[in-house]
């Protein structure tokens, strides 16, 4: 999804070419993959010319708040101050980013 969210739409040897540094898949397990997404609604095709164009269907911030809400929902039963104890426990966290997080939980107190 990244490759696609970056190019914008993307064909599938450009998605290919574009995970063979990051990841040791197969070019037929990112097809896979690529069809997979499009069944889920994720991603949308088209075939304006020879190839198959992917253009995503979902923003990374959609992808990203629904990624999150399916993994706290599955590990820590939907509660946010487990999930946020749990993955500060081991962070080292600067002091701006300490302050980042206090302006967020602020605001949400609101």
């Amino acid at each position: 999804m990244k490759v696609v969210w970056q190019l914008e739409t993307a064909t599938a040897k450009q998605v290919v070419e574009g995970l063979a540094g990051d990841a040791a898949w197969k070019p037929k397990t990112i097809h896979t993959l690529l069809s997979r997404l499009v069944q889920k609604g994720v991603l949308a095709t088209e075939r304006p010319a020879r190839e198959y164009l992917f253009r995503p269907l979902v923003s990374e911030e959609e992808c990203r708040r629904g990624a999150s809400r399916s993994f706290m929902t599955r590990v820590f039963d939907g509660k946010i101050a487990p999930f946020l104890a749990c993955f500060l426990a081991d962070q080292k966290l600067s002091r701006k980013e300490i302050e980042e997080i206090r302006s967020i939980l602020n605001k949400k107190s609101i």
